[in-house]
């Protein structure tokens, strides 16, 4: 599922790229085409699979694809608890999608033994919009990235129910649907599958 919009790319100041590397979580998902948008940018990125390899980016990327899977290759590789002390320590984060419901302080309707990072002040429930058939596209009003609506792509997207100490930065029909804390960002839609770069623009611009 593809938006229709023009590609955006827009460089943010070589000052700034230049000496960013954005770190894209691959254990499973949708992680490369986040490392297409940054490339977009004129960023670097390189594939986090192991613990040590946090020490050498910048930022960290959770990309979509199976939430459940996701934290079981969390565990299985070690990266869970070095993974939370660095997003507490400041590391600045974009979560999209199943990402997002791993950041998330509880899953509402997670498996009995799901442990979530909890990290973002938020309460997620997994598919709130429905199904894979249900999956849509919406037009988003994200004022701190300019005036023109943001094509959001929903792919069986969770919805937050709850929302604590974040900042809501985005909304369709009254839900959030993006947040932030400080330097965590949390969607629930797919960014990286709307051809348009703003959002990973705006994300890399407060990692300088």
């Amino acid at each position: 599922m593809r938006c229709a919009a023009k590609v955006t790319r827009r460089f943010v100041s070589k000052n700034v790229v230049g000496r960013i590397t954005i770190g894209v979580l691959s254990l499973q998902g949708a992680f490369r085409e986040h490392v297409e948008a940054f490339a977009a940018l004129g960023c670097a990125t390189t594939l986090v699979k192991l613990p040590e390899q946090l020490a050498n980016v910048d930022a960290i990327v959770l990309p979509g694809g199976e939430s459940t899977t996701q934290e079981k290759l969390l565990d299985s590789s070690g990266l869970r608890e070095p993974l939370v002390a660095a997003i507490n320590a400041g590391l600045p984060t974009l979560a999209t999608c199943a990402g997002l419901i791993l950041l998330a302080a509880s899953v509402l309707d997670g498996r009995a033994d799901q442990r979530p990072l909890a990290v973002l002040d938020i309460d997620i429930r997994r598919n709130g919009y429905g199904r894979q058939n249900d999956s849509f596209e919406a037009p988003l009003t994200i004022d701190e990235i300019g005036a023109a609506a943001f094509p959001g792509v929903f792919i069986r997207a969770p919805k937050i129910e709850r929302t604590g100490s974040v900042v809501v930065m985005a909304t369709h029909d009254g839900v959030p649907v993006l947040v932030r804390d400080g330097p965590v960002w949390g969607a629930t839609f797919h960014p990286e599958l709307a051809r348009d770069n703003r959002i990973h623009e705006k994300f890399l611009m407060q990692c300088s």
